[in-house]
């Protein structure tokens, strides 16, 4: 089986499909869908975002310095799309959606989606202007976590939770566990 040369290009997938809250300093707010997104550093906890300048949150999140990324669930699909293809300019994207606002617990400006089972509140620490998108590096202030994805023994269970990824143009739901963390060089228990 032969495999195809392309030109440079993103096959990175599947990626969060998260949507992203974000106000500017005088309470004009937005969600914005994005799937350009990942963990940057553990310790202090660190996320990014890329955006395009163009994009109508772009100013807000330049101007105010933060945004909560809220994760996705299969039952919030159409909003996250919807978001994701509409514009802030020319909607409003609460109403038109059904989703909430959520009092942020750390940012001044943005506010969460109460709809989503995690909110990561996070404060931009600097913008990395690389082409298309500008990379918006940032701290994670606080985190809220959906109650219901609490296991009886304390543990977070967010796999319960029927996220979403989007990969090459669409949206899917995670599937089955193939293994834990370490599991390929677990030993096994001597009986």
């Amino acid at each position: 089986m032969g495999k195809q040369i392309w030109k440079p290009g993103n096959m990175l997938y599947p990626l969060p499909a998260v949507m992203v809250s974000t106000a500017d300093r005088n309470g004009e707010d937005n969600i914005i869908t994005v799937a350009w997104t990942g963990t940057v550093c553990t310790n202090p906890a660190m996320l990014y975002i890329s955006v395009r300048p163009e994009r109508y949150s772009y100013h807000m999140i330049r101007e105010s310095g933060e945004f909560a990324v809220n994760l996705t669930t299969e039952r919030l699909a159409k909003a996250t799309d919807w978001c994701g293809v509409r514009s802030g300019r020319d909607a409003d994207k609460w109403k038109e959606t059904g989703l909430t606002r959520g009092k942020a617990e750390r940012l001044q400006f943005a506010p969460v989606i109460e709809e989503c089972p995690v909110n990561i509140e996070c404060r931009v620490t600097e913008v990395k202007e690389l082409g298309s998108h500008h990379m918006f590096l940032a701290e994670v202030l606080a985190v809220q976590a959906e109650e219901e994805c609490m296991r009886e023994d304390g543990k977070f269970e967010l796999n319960s939770a029927g996220l979403i990824a989007y990969s090459h143009g669409e949206y899917f739901s995670l599937g089955e566990s193939h293994g834990r963390f370490g599991w390929s060089v677990k030993k096994e228990k001597k009986r």
